[in-house]
Parts: structure tokens; C-alpha cells; sequence
């Protein structure tokens, strides 16, 4: 089985992208969990919420990050469970803007879809920054040679 990527959009991209760009104070706009099989996962507010779809990979536009540790089945599954579901909009609001915890169980936005998808707890809090933060930090830990005892 294939590697399965965290994918962060830095690309121009619309008003909305410009917007959380602006909020966040990062160059991440939006993110997707790209799958061994070539799908991207993520919830669009362009596509109208969860879905999957083939984007053509532009490094201009996106970093990607290694999730070697990533469980495709859960991230199948909930996939599974939440595709078609529209884009939340009030949870976006609420959780990246205020300091509300607004979980719509019919709903989802990107980084709420990926943090979940990937088994983080409260993943309604995770812009597409801190979720990418997140996981490099996870990716360094677990790729890691092992530590030198005498160092420990």
C-alpha cells in the first residue's frame, strides 16, 4: 500500500482562501488527505462539503507531508461516514473565529475533516495551520532515529 499525504494549499486562490490566510497569519488556506489510491479527501467549500476528487498535483500550490502513521481504514471510514455532508460554515465561523467549540455533526470543514480523519481529538479546532504544524511535529517524532540512551 502507498503513502498517504496531509496536503496544505498555498496557493492564491479566492477571496476566502486570502481571508484564512489573513486570520491564521500562515500561507495555508485549506488542506486534504491524499490517498494511496490518488484521491484527495477533504471538505470543499468549492465542491459544497465532504467529498473525494483527483486534483492534479502542483507543487507551486501545495506542500505535502508523509503520514506513514496514518490508518487508511479509519480515514476510509470516516470518509465513508461523513461524504456528501455539506461544507459547515457556522462551525468554521465559530471555532477559528471565536473561542466556541460548535461541532455540526451533519457538517464539516477541511481541517476538521483531516484532524478527524486522522483521529485527533476536538478536530473542529484545527485551522489548516495548526493542523499542519501538528503533524510535522508528529511526522519528526516518528521518523526520528532512535536516541542515543546516554542523551535521553
Amino acid at each position: 500500500m502507498g503513502l498517504i499525504y496531509l496536503a496544505l494549499y498555498k496557493g492564491r486562490g479566492t477571496l476566502f482562501n486570502r481571508l484564512i490566510r489573513l486570520w491564521t497569519r500562515s500561507i495555508y488556506s485549506h488542506c486534504e488527505i491524499v490517498m494511496p489510491d490518488g484521491r484527495w479527501l477533504s471538505a470543499s467549500a468549492m465542491d459544497g462539503g465532504v467529498r473525494a476528487k483527483r486534483i492534479v498535483l502542483d507543487l507551486e500550490h501545495w506542500d505535502l507531508i508523509p503520514l506513514p502513521w496514518a490508518d487508511a481504514w479509519q480515514i476510509q471510514h470516516l470518509f465513508n461516514k461523513h461524504q456528501g455532508k455539506g461544507y459547515d460554515w457556522l462551525g468554521l465561523f465559530g471555532s477559528q473565529l471565536l473561542p466556541l467549540t460548535i461541532d455540526n455533526r451533519r457538517r464539516m470543514f477541511c481541517s476538521e475533516f483531516c484532524a478527524a480523519a486522522l483521529g485527533f481529538p476536538l478536530p473542529q479546532r484545527y485551522s489548516p495551520a495548526l493542523l499542519g504544524e501538528v503533524v510535522q511535529r508528529v511526522h519528526a517524532i516518528t521518523t526520528a532515529g532512535p536516541q542515543d540512551e546516554a542523551h535521553a
